[in-house]
């Protein structure tokens, strides 16, 4: 039994797919297969159910995933202690994120800790709001960065960004022409919202207290298409204003403040609360929380 045998495990525990955890794993389904089998052979029990066309966990499978996250996370304490003793912050971090986030808010927090800390790799996987959270609970990743709330009492919540969402449309329209515009406008044209998340939730919300019925034009699962449909005049559409600010001063996009109400979309970084921090995950830590008074001071320039 082996580390690499133990994360192969979880894996297809995680997804209940040998296909899927080989995508993960970046091998072929036959030698995740293979792993299995020798780990079950080892141990004496089976640890996947495989009948119906379903993989599932059985009883010695539950028990065992237990064991194996523990071992894994002892051997990520293990290492963290270590390289703590030469007092130099190595080893690798892994962030899950929103493409939004990624794209508009990390970079700034990365570029700061590659500078300050160059020996520590840091890695990034895009996923949605749940699927974040779900890799911080399940330690695939090392920290989430994702929209407040965050209701989950067993992770510590830091927030290191505030923004709030404002409407978008092409400069041409007449939305465009607008110094700030109620959100009862929008009845008038047709919307672009994202599929699912918090930004939907939230403005679905709003929609049902002033009791509109907006014509939706599109939904999309991703912010990069919005704002390019939103730009090309299919609608207008809501989004975080930090995600936006380069397609203003490019004249792609204008962002029109909400006049009578405020949606916030401030971020957080999560990780679990029982987590062995090493030096590079505090020192990363601290970096994102010093981008917060960051993106306050822009907010108030705006």
């Amino acid at each position: 039994m082996d580390f690499d045998q133990l994360q192969t495990f979880l894996e297809v525990a995680r997804h209940a797919s040998f296909s899927r955890a080989a995508e993960k794993r970046f091998r072929t389904q036959p030698a995740i297969s293979s792993q299995i089998r020798a780990l079950e052979d080892e141990i004496g029990a089976k640890l996947f159910d495989r009948s119906g066309g379903k993989v599932c966990l059985t009883v010695a499978g539950k028990a065992f995933q237990k064991y194996a996250q523990e071992t894994l996370e002892a051997r990520r304490a293990i290492l963290a202690t270590l390289a703590e003793m030469e007092h130099v912050p190595k080893g690798a971090i892994t962030v899950g994120a929103n493409e939004g986030t990624c794209l508009h808010i990390l970079p700034e927090v990365f570029a700061d800790f590659k500078k300050q800390y160059p020996d520590v790799s840091v890695n990034i996987k895009r996923a949605d709001y749940a699927k974040i959270l779900e890799s911080v609970t399940d330690n695939s990743v090392d920290f989430g960065v994702v929209s407040l709330p965050v209701k989950d009492n067993r992770l510590t919540v830091v927030l290191i960004h505030q923004d709030e969402l404002v409407m978008i449309a092409p400069p041409h329209h007449p939305l465009g022409k607008m110094k700030s515009a109620p959100v009862g406008d929008l009845a008038k044209f047709p919307l672009v919202l994202p599929k699912a998340g918090h930004t939907r939730d939230a403005l679905e919300e709003l929609f049902r207290e002033r009791g509109l019925k907006p014509n939706y034009s599109m939904e999309l699962d991703s912010s990069e298409l919005l704002k390019r449909f939103v730009a090309a005049g299919l609608g207008v559409g809501f989004i975080a204003r930090s995600n936006v600010q380069g397609d203003v001063r490019a004249g792609l996009l204008a962002a029109i403040p909400i006049a009578d109400v405020q949606l916030r979309r401030d971020l957080a970084l999560v990780y679990r609360k029982d987590k062995a921090m090493s030096r590079a995950a505090q020192a990363f830590i601290e970096i994102a929380k010093n981008q917060k008074s960051s993106s306050v001071n822009q907010g108030r320039s705006k």
